[in-house]
């Protein structure tokens, strides 16, 4: 598996488990990787699998602790983020772009082996295909400010 493909089901989850309180976030973890298959028609008519979870055990386990060291590190990406983002209090954002961000920012801080750039781009690419239209320049702002500030 990939890391772009890796990263797209690290969003999912942590976008799916923000929905629900901490103390349940193994279970929702465990739910991601037992849910069936899902596909969606495209505007041009075209299917799309938008939800396929048919991986290695080790990456499923990679995975879950990955979002669950990351469900634990929200405070603090919170913190950084509103410290940055001017008008943005991280209160008032999409649960997408905030999801897009926290992920970011946790590659940013905590994966050594992920250059800033590279995590800035990955995340302004998750906002091109799950944000509004103007959530990749909101992304891109966000971050660009963070690797400024620090």
């Amino acid at each position: 598996m990939t890391r772009r493909e890796m990263r797209e089901h690290c969003f999912k989850m942590l976008f799916g488990v923000g929905f629900y309180p901490a103390e349940e976030t193994a279970q929702q973890i465990r739910q991601y990787f037992s849910s069936p298959e899902e596909d969606d028609t495209m505007e041009d008519g075209t299917s799309e699998i938008i939800h396929q979870v048919d991986m290695k055990e080790t990456d499923q386990v990679f995975l879950a602790n990955r979002v669950e060291e990351m469900a634990a590190k929200v405070p603090e990406l919170d913190g950084r983020l509103n410290e940055v983002a001017q008008g943005w209090k991280t209160r008032r954002m999409g649960k997408v772009e905030l999801t897009i961000l926290r992920q970011a920012l946790y590659e940013m801080l905590y994966d050594s082996e992920v250059p800033e750039k590279v995590a800035i781009n990955e995340a302004v690419d998750l906002a091109k295909k799950y944000g509004g239209k103007d959530s990749p320049a909101f992304i891109n702002g966000i971050l660009a400010k963070l690797v400024t500030a620090e």
